[in-house]
């Protein structure tokens, strides 16, 4: 692997870059994409045509120290029935601008905690989703669960409603980091929610770890992802924790001088990193691993891993439609999030409009650009040939760019006529090297360091710049 010394003479210990699930990303936006935007959108769906779709629960028991995610917490239920009862105003509205015949290919509810509503909330939403269309024949349902926050009830509610695939937040399982950012959660308690999904026919789970915790040496990470490999979930998503206080009040909870350092942060990764390649998964581009048997492997071998809000995906919509104060969807057109406020989001899906203020529209250069990042990001490499195919560029602009590239990075790249490829010893620059083909200016107020961050277990799949920041290691 390339030393230590030349990763941080590139600046891979002090750059702040962005994650890249969209491009160009959220602090770019502006207010020119509005209600108008959406809705022409929208009916330029294909009447057969599919979409996903991402619902946002926002609440928690108790908030963790270590998220930056946008979240509350709360001690009864009376929050959640005000809050189902407009989100369902949404989806109601949303279908009346669906064209007809549109299917679900992808459905996901993430927070916070969507598993805390009650059965019978999580029913009545299901029932309105169901309204707005039906899923595609070979859909996928996730929620992301909490192991401190599922019971048989729910369990079966969201079964009933088509859930079949889970997502479970681990952290990390030793007591004394749980301690630490204020997340309790017993393995045996993460063992039996594993088991009852199992039991009612969810065969496909998802767990994430986060490294540069603090307090977390390279033999407590090696424990838990021996306890986490013992309950064989079939993919793992290995995240760094971004300390950002100054975004996250929560985390001022947390002690800053138990924070490992830049460079054992890149330890404690490749250290997880190299169990779970010992117990059998596949690295999935920057910081996912999956078993063999798992969808994201062969979508990674045949070049058809995505890269979209949800992180690292198999979704093939081309749209995929945000729900709740904050959530971004993403056209072939371009971006549209709604109002951030709740109060505004509130008043106007009260008033029966679509909450979007702010967006963007592509252009050329977007397009180009996106499909640059999005494979250096996937396949660590992009083919000159699927770029010329699509866009308009011509070659030689184009093997100028990645030469450009590869001189700044000290000619580790490997460029030709056939593309640009990064060599394993050079992977974890990846999104430095993204970086350098993104026209916009950086922005100084979204990203961390450039150490595989960590907003949060939740939300880093789809409100990875509206509501967390983002780093590289």
């Amino acid at each position: 692997m390339t030393n230590f010394t030349q990763l941080d003479r590139l600046g891979l210990f002090n750059a702040k870059v962005p994650r890249y699930t969209s491009y160009p990303t959220a602090p770019h936006f502006d207010a020119g994409v509005g209600d108008t935007f959406f809705k022409l959108w929208l009916s330029e769906i294909p009447a057969d045509g599919e979409i996903s779709l991402y619902l946002h629960i926002p609440f928690c028991r108790r908030l963790c120290w270590f998220c930056a995610c946008r979240t509350q917490g709360v001690q009864s239920e009376t929050p959640f029935v005000a809050y189902v009862r407009r989100l369902k105003s949404e989806i109601a509205h949303l279908s009346e601008h669906l064209p007809k015949g549109v299917r679900i290919a992808n459905l996901h509810w993430g927070g916070g905690t969507p598993t805390i509503l009650s059965p019978e909330l999580i029913t009545s939403l299901a029932q309105q989703i169901a309204k707005l269309a039906p899923f595609s024949d070979q859909y996928n349902f996730s929620v992301e669960i909490d192991p401190n926050e599922i019971d048989l009830d729910r369990v079966i509610a969201l079964t009933n409603a088509g859930m079949n695939r889970a997502s479970l937040g681990i952290q990390d399982f030793d007591e004394t980091i749980q301690s630490a950012i204020g997340r309790p959660q017993g393995f045996m308690e993460t063992k039996a929610a594993f088991d009852l999904l199992r039991s009612h026919g969810i065969k496909s789970i998802n767990a994430d770890l986060v490294y540069g915790l603090p307090n977390q040496t390279p033999e407590r990470l090696t424990a838990t992802t021996q306890k986490l490999m013992s309950l064989a979930p079939d993919r793992i998503a290995l995240y760094g924790y971004a300390h950002v206080p100054w975004m996250a009040r929560r985390q001022n909870l947390i002690d800053a001088d138990t924070l490992p350092s830049p460079i054992q942060r890149l330890e404690l990764f490749n250290r997880a990193s190299e169990l779970l390649r010992w117990d059998g998964c596949e690295t999935i581009g920057i910081d996912h691993f999956a078993l063999p048997h798992d969808s994201m492997c062969k979508a990674m071998k045949d070049r058809n891993l995505k890269r979209n809000f949800q992180g690292y995906s198999v979704d093939t919509s081309d749209v995929l439609i945000g729900l709740r104060a904050s959530s971004i969807s993403s056209f072939p057109q371009g971006y549209a999030q709604n109002a951030s406020a709740t109060s505004q989001y509130s008043a106007a899906i009260d008033k029966g409009h679509f909450a979007t203020s702010r967006g963007h529209v592509f252009d050329k250069n977007d397009r180009v650009r996106a499909d640059i990042i999005y494979s250096l990001m996937c396949n660590f490499d992009v083919h000159t040939h699927e770029i010329l195919n699509k866009h308009d560029i011509t070659r030689n602009e184009l093997l100028s760019l990645f030469m450009q590239v590869n001189q700044k990075f000290e000619y580790l790249l490997h460029v030709s006529d056939q593309g640009l490829f990064i060599p394993k010893n050079a992977r974890p620059l990846t999104r430095m090297i993204a970086r350098e083909f993104d026209s916009y200016e950086l922005s100084k107020a979204g990203h961390s360091s450039a150490i595989l961050d960590y907003p949060s277990a939740a939300a880093t799949r789809f409100l990875a710049y509206f509501v967390c920041g983002s780093s590289n290691i």
